[in-house]
């Protein structure tokens, strides 16, 4: 009987779960909603459930499950599996890891979430196995990870590889949901996107796309694509602030790979080629040449598949 690891990705609307086999190849994966109600109390014993039918309809043994990994969005105590905050979903000071391994019998281990993408890009999609690498995540916010001789950075209280907060603009940049100004994620998200469409769009009369529809990073991006000025120059801003946070953050680390991920990873060879281009002029030349900046191919399987790494790790698979 092939033993199976437990991958979960427990975000703010969907928990993401997967059977993974000790090689990280997914035997089956599946989702539920997340039931956010009163402070998120259900959520572990949905897992469990959820765990639990889906291994019988699969018509598995308990046994063959080894140990279960989980990424959560927020900052995680390293020896304990304790959340520290999860915003989306109420928790403060949460102990994830006694929780669900009370719930479901398995040894568990607890990391950001943004951190299990990482390490399933290390294992198994762009990161190609690199033992250095960085690891950005560009979706409603701006996620990272940071991976040192194959193994995460999480630093003293949890919070390393917060890429997303770097402070790009000192004095007089947007206000960030993590309560300072001038952070990565409200310039290179999503949502720092289509704020700096919609504030070009406001100040300035030239014809453009997108005045003709919803201003969506996408958007942004195809009308960039076509040649359109204002657009190009909302694309230019974006990608020259993360160029600059990664080439800071590469100097720090010398890492071997770097990997874009999230949904505004989908513009594809614009947004790489226009991040490496500003990436090259602020990284130190040995820093430079030695990396290689490459697009997440998971997709949303990474952070499942960084989970059963997770687990693997604990129990020595």
């Amino acid at each position: 009987m092939e033993p199976w690891l437990v991958g979960i990705d427990l975000g703010g609307t969907t928990i993401k779960m997967a059977f993974v086999t000790t090689e990280g190849d997914i035997v089956h994966k599946w989702e539920i909603p997340t039931n956010t109600a009163n402070r998120g109390e259900h959520i572990v014993a949905d897992i469990a459930r959820s765990l639990d039918g889906t291994l019988a309809q699969l018509g598995g043994a308990k046994e063959r499950l080894l140990a279960a990994g989980i990424g959560a969005p927020g900052p995680v105590e390293e020896e304990t599996g304790m959340l520290y905050e999860t915003v989306n979903i109420g928790w403060t000071n949460y102990p994830l890891k006694q929780r669900l391994e009370e719930a479901t019998g398995l040894p568990v281990s607890v990391d950001n979430d943004a951190n299990l993408a990482a390490l399933g890009e290390m294992w198994k999609g762009a990161g190609g196995g690199a033992r250095h690498l960085l690891f950005v995540t560009l979706g409603t916010g701006v996620g990272g990870g940071v991976i040192a001789n194959g193994a995460i950075v999480r630093g003293i209280n949890g919070a390393g590889g917060e890429i997303g907060h770097m402070t790009m603009i000192p004095d007089g940049g947007a206000r960030c949901n993590c309560g300072k100004t001038g952070c990565l994620e409200t310039i290179a998200s999503a949502t720092g996107i289509v704020r700096i469409a919609k504030e070009k769009l406001t100040a300035d009369e030239r014809p453009s796309e997108l005045r003709n529809g919803d201003v969506t990073a996408k958007a942004v991006f195809d009308a960039a694509k076509a040649g359109d000025a204002l657009a190009l120059e909302v694309v230019d801003e974006a990608t020259y602030y993360l160029g600059w946070a990664l080439a800071n953050a590469a100097n720090v680390t010398n890492p071997e790979k770097i990997v874009i991920g999230g949904g505004v990873s989908k513009a594809g060879d614009m947004l790489v080629e226009r991040v490496a281009a500003h990436f090259r002029r602020f990284a130190f030349p040995r820093v430079a040449a030695g990396a290689e900046l490459v697009l997440a191919t998971l997709g949303n399987d990474a952070g499942v598949i960084g989970a059963a790494w997770l687990a693997k790790e604990l129990v020595g698979a």
